[in-house]
């Protein structure tokens, strides 16, 4: 199974970049060979990829570095790169391959402070693999310093680098970057084409993958962790039983008070996964004895790492609202579509009872409101305000339509 086919709803930009991959293969050959590079080509050296969330520009990202590690032997026969299975792509899939690295956001931005090593490491020739692939995941959290070690580098790359930025819009990178990549912009997949992947890919039950594949709208990621995780399914449900819960202030409430909660246990699980592993690690390499005292002068480097693990539990905190506010416009508007008589195929379809009653009970008008709040919690989590105010705002405005 080929790296393509990870890229669920994407045939167009499949090709777009298998055929950047076969060119690129044959410029590394040649060099290799010492012979004069071919002719036109549809590869270059840096590229950026957009789209609404859940159309897998990181993965598609991902699956193009795969496919330029390629060396499986059926490129000489002309097969397509990115077989899926020799070592450069599996590596280079599961994030240990040396001439791969990986950039994202910890926090709210990426600092110039963890653009540098990567930015000097993309001048720099490949150590063992065809070429030097710097991925940015989140372009559009580059601050400005960041940003403009990344502009230097795009500028006057090395030979061999490649850059791949993803962002979810190209308006949200500089416009001196985005003017030197190559641009492709992904589609949001088919609901039915995410149930063929769930089905196929995870063997998933049609039934099963058909119902998370349309509540989830064709976002990739959600669909297989609804189809695969039963503590997400658990959180959606109770996501979607908070449109019942508002009708008085204490409701209210203590409905904000428990969606908060549940995104900051989402961030302490993840922290307990990892924070330990992480400082243990760093302790070792930094030459502290088990459970003893830390080198003089390395002090620093651990608050370092205190301080990113902190920046990461306020992000995951923050993607988890994410989720729930999605679900929760989800939720609304297919209330709105049940208002309206509209025939669109409902998203949560397993919640209809709880849709009918809201529906009967309330305009549209007041539909549209509360999905404008919904909107506006987002809009004032992006700004910083605590979690709990923003999220007893929104539901205190659910409550008053």
């Amino acid at each position: 199974m080929t790296v393509w086919d990870d890229l669920v709803g994407q045939e167009r930009v499949s090709e777009q970049l298998a055929a950047a991959a076969r060119d690129a293969d044959a410029l590394v050959t040649a060099a290799a060979a010492g012979a004069p590079p071919p002719g036109a080509s549809k590869m270059t050296h840096a590229w950026l990829f957009t789209g609404p969330p859940g159309a897998g520009r990181n993965q598609t990202a991902r699956a193009f570095a795969a496919a330029l590690q390629c060396v499986s032997p059926d490129r000489a026969l002309g097969g397509i790169p990115g077989c899926g299975f020799c070592d450069g792509c599996h590596t280079a899939l599961v994030g240990t391959h040396a001439d791969v690295s990986s950039i994202a956001a910890v926090g709210a931005q990426i600092l110039v402070e963890a653009m540098r090593d990567t930015v000097r490491k993309s001048f720099t020739a490949p150590a063992n693999g065809r070429w030097q692939v710097i991925l940015v995941e989140d372009a559009e959290r580059l601050n400005e310093k960041s940003a403009n070690a990344v502009l230097k580098a795009v500028e006057e790359p090395a030979p061999r680098t490649v850059w791949l930025l993803c962002a979810p819009s190209i308006e949200d990178v500089l416009p001196t970057i985005r003017s030197r990549c190559r641009h492709l912009n992904l589609s949001t997949p088919s609901v039915a084409a995410v149930a063929d992947m769930l089905v196929r890919r995870e063997g998933i039950e049609p039934d099963v993958a058909a119902t998370v594949a349309r509540a989830t709208q064709g976002h990739v990621d959600r669909a297989r962790r609804l189809a695969t995780d039963p503590a997400a399914r658990a959180r959606r449900a109770s996501v979607l039983k908070l449109p019942l819960r508002v009708e008085d202030i204490g409701g209210a409430l203590k409905a904000a008070q428990e969606l908060v909660d549940a995104a900051a246990e989402d961030a302490k699980q993840l922290a307990e996964e990892m924070d330990g592993k992480e400082t243990e690690e760093l302790k070792a390499a930094l030459g502290a004895a088990q459970g003893g005292r830390l080198p003089r002068g390395t002090a620093g480097v651990v608050k370092d790492l205190e301080d990113m693990q902190k920046r990461r539990r306020t992000r995951t905190q923050r993607d988890s609202l994410d989720v729930a506010l999605t679900d929760l416009t989800g939720f609304y508007r297919d209330v709105l579509a049940l208002q309206l008589g509209s025939r669109i195929a409902l998203a949560n379809a397993d919640a209809e009872e709880a849709l009918d009653r809201l529906a009967r009970g309330s305009s549209p008008e007041s539909t549209l409101r509360r999905i404008e709040a919904i909107a506006a919690c987002g809009e004032a989590l992006d700004r910083n305000v605590a979690p709990l105010l923003a999220v007893e705002a929104m539901t205190m405005a659910l409550r008053a339509g």
